[in-house]
């Protein structure tokens, strides 16, 4: 009869931190991210009409841990894109998603920010916002209810429950697209006038 002890694999730890933190800060930390998310709503059609709906006392997503309408990217964690995005609109998105701090998130919300829409076949319509940043959860529907807005968040916040920073930002840098990529097709923004073009 064999009697050495049995190996218990090594649970996974927080990252860099794995020496210093036990598992359950993993827990801790997840847990605040998941009920604490500022929102900054990025309406630029008729479903941002949807969107404030959610917000408001008959819906009321506050309920869920999601403070609406964060006073700039910088204080956001969620962004929320609902509407059409245009080609020359798709910078502009760009450039406030990367102002957003680490870790963010983002919602499509509505089948124009999903996949173009009813709009899909414009020259000038971007075909998904997902095509510029990277989406973790879709939101289908022309327009989409509250309700729906209500289920995108439960579903984000069980994706925030199970991830781990680690896995995130060391290994994860393979499934988000690189920066040259997210750059790639895009309409420079026009010089600022009074300056001379270099």
């Amino acid at each position: 009869m064999d009697v050495t002890p049995q190996l218990l694999p090594e649970p996974k730890r927080l990252g860099v931190l794995s020496r210093l933190a036990p598992q359950p800060m993993k827990v801790v930390l997840n847990w605040g991210r998941r009920y604490s998310l500022w929102v900054f709503n990025f309406g630029l059609a008729c479903c941002a009409i949807e969107f404030i709906a959610a917000s408001m006392a008959r819906h009321d997503f506050i309920r869920l841990g999601v403070i609406p309408f964060a006073p700039g990217p910088r204080q956001a964690d969620l962004m929320v894109v609902s509407g059409t995005v245009t080609d020359k609109m798709a910078p502009a998105v760009k450039r406030l998603y990367e102002q957003m701090p680490e870790p963010k998130y983002v919602i499509s919300f509505g089948a124009c920010s999903n996949c173009g829409g009813p709009y899909w076949d414009s020259y000038s319509v971007t075909k998904g916002v997902d095509q510029i940043i990277p989406v973790d959860v879709y939101v289908p529907g022309c327009p989409p209810r509250p309700e729906a807005l209500l289920q995108g968040i439960l579903k984000l916040q069980e994706k925030i429950a199970r991830e781990s920073l680690g896995e995130r930002y060391a290994s994860g840098t393979e499934s988000r697209p690189s920066v040259t990529a997210l750059r790639s097709g895009l309409v420079p923004a026009p010089p600022t006038p009074g300056k001379g073009t270099p």
